[in-house]
């Protein structure tokens, strides 16, 4: 019911808000679709703290659910998830403030797709296979690049590029795959199976450039997972930029945030190693020339004694 109130007889505070809190009240449980914008967890406290935020409007809503509930989330809940929550409003009246207690919470779109990878790191990982006593340490200077991605992609122009341009006299074998879509996987796994049989190939990078989580799927599937744990040459994981995570990142020996960082650790810098030689040769020179010098005068005190001056002195004093 409305309140009834005028200018000569106003309603105080306490009263406006305990109004808007039972009228919420009477709202019940709503399920609500958001986004997670923000997660709160503070130590010792038995409540989690989230935003919801719409997807659409420049709107948030204060969000909070039980710890041992949010704990028990599997995948764990994160920042950006796509979820459908549902939950009891409420309005604090003391403060003024409107917010949801989640009942139960429950990922949608983007957020379940992320969800199921979780769950697919969480049981490799269990099996070890992105243990970090199995990452190897990547040759100083591979006789054999190899390079896995889309023929005339940017992805291959950075790799080929930044890697001659630091040793022009790197050899690259590139063996072409599909980087997107349903044959991704399989056609990556090929064309690892065919460097893997290189005996001249001493790395291998897989490079593709950036793109939506939807995009890079086909470097989490288990199948390729799988494939490159049981390659015997090191494989550098060069997938799209610094924010992407794919599970070829955890699996690979070496993770570059993009395919021109990839060009940079696979082979040394020519410039660079030139002036170690040249630094080397110099070092070496001053201490052969300083144990020269310390040889020369060591002689020149010895030659210098009577006995070696003039050896006959010695002889002349035997016959007196």
């Amino acid at each position: 019911m409305a309140l009834e109130t005028s200018p000569g007889a106003p309603a105080p505070v306490r009263q406006i808000a305990n109004a808007i809190s039972g009228w919420i009240d009477r709202l019940g449980a709503v399920w609500v679709e958001g986004q997670i914008a923000q997660i709160s967890r503070r130590p010792g406290v038995g409540t989690v703290f989230l935003t919801l935020r719409d997807q659409v409007a420049d709107i948030s809503v204060p969000l909070t659910c039980q710890r041992t509930y949010f704990d028990g989330l599997n995948p764990p809940l994160v920042e950006g998830a796509s979820v459908v929550v549902h939950a009891k409003p409420s309005y604090y009246a003391n403060r003024g403030t409107l917010s949801l207690h989640a009942r139960e919470i429950r990922m949608v779109g983007l957020g379940e797709l992320l969800a199921q990878l979780e769950r697919r790191r969480q049981l490799l990982a269990a099996e070890g296979l992105f243990a970090a006593e199995l990452k190897r340490p990547l040759p100083f200077l591979p006789r054999r690049v190899g390079l896995v991605t889309a023929p005339n992609s940017a992805a291959e122009r950075d790799v080929v590029e930044n890697a001659r341009r630091r040793w022009p006299a790197v050899e690259i074998r590139t063996a072409y795959a599909a980087m997107q879509g349903p044959r991704s996987a399989a056609e990556v796994i090929e064309a690892l199976d065919r460097l893997e049989r290189d005996p001249e190939v001493e790395v291998i990078v897989v490079a593709r450039g950036g793109g939506a989580v939807e995009d890079l799927l086909p470097f989490s599937d288990e199948a390729l997972i799988r494939a490159v744990h049981r390659l015997r040459t090191p494989v550098v994981s060069a997938i799209g930029h610094e924010p992407d995570s794919p599970l070829l990142d955890l699996v690979a020996d070496v993770r570059a945030s993009t395919p021109t960082d990839a060009g940079k650790l696979v082979v040394p810098d020519v410039a660079e190693e030139l002036g170690g030689v040249a630094w080397a040769r110099q070092r070496c020179r001053a201490l052969l020339g300083a144990t020269l010098d310390r040889e020369r005068q060591g002689l020149a005190v010895l030659r210098s004694r009577p006995v070696l001056a003039d050896p006959r002195t010695q002889i002349g004093r035997a016959h007196v």
